[in-house]
């Protein structure tokens, strides 16, 4: 006769706290790559931009950049206007720089092996189970981060009106930044750190 394992509230509770933490250690986790980006990236910022964008903001774009999503600039002069998409990383000649691109992989390998390790995962299953969801923190980051990185400016010289923005693409910061990159390297530290455990 096969027993069956026992189902409980607790365990069911158990399971609902994994993915909440799941999802906190997503957003803690694009914190942390947004401030590695600071790190190495600021002052490239302040002398590409200057005063004209905000250091911040700049930065946000090279996190973005680093997931592979390109920075979208838009321009309008006199009614006359055009489109074009940027990646900042690519053009610097700064090895320290270039060395963004390992920033989001390393981060949510390291967050999915911790979380997993924490929650004792001894399997592959369960290792899905708890790296999966740091894909929901990490996307409400890249989503809202995405939206307010946007800068925009307006000027008027001889009744001739200027205008341009700068702003990560939209749809692949949510698809691409948000969802693939912590779905496959969270998930895949998650796993890593599950069959270690379990050997």
């Amino acid at each position: 006769m096969s027993q069956q394992r026992p189902t409980s509230t607790g365990e069911s509770v158990s399971r609902a706290s994994s993915v909440a933490a799941s999802a906190g250690v997503g957003v803690v986790a694009a914190l942390i790559g947004y401030l590695v980006t600071y790190l190495f990236a600021v002052s490239e910022v302040r002398s590409a931009f200057g005063d004209d964008v905000e250091s911040w903001k700049g930065v946000a774009w090279y996190f973005y950049n680093a997931h592979l999503v390109e920075i979208e600039a838009t321009g309008d002069i006199a009614g006359l206007g055009g489109t074009t998409t940027v990646d900042l990383i690519a053009q610097s000649d700064t090895t320290r720089v270039t060395l963004l691109y390992a920033v989001p992989p390393v981060v949510l390998l390291g967050a999915g092996l911790l979380l997993a390790s924490h929650f004792g995962a001894r399997d592959i299953g369960e290792g899905v189970i708890v790296g999966a969801p740091i894909t929901l923190g990490y996307l409400v980051v890249l989503a809202v981060g995405a939206v307010v990185s946007e800068t925009s400016t307006e000027s008027e010289f001889l009744g001739i009106e200027a205008s341009g923005s700068m702003a990560p693409e939209v749809l692949p910061a949510i698809l691409l930044g948000g969802l693939l990159f912590p779905l496959v390297f969270a998930t895949t530290g998650a796993i890593l750190a599950a069959v270690v455990q379990s050997r």
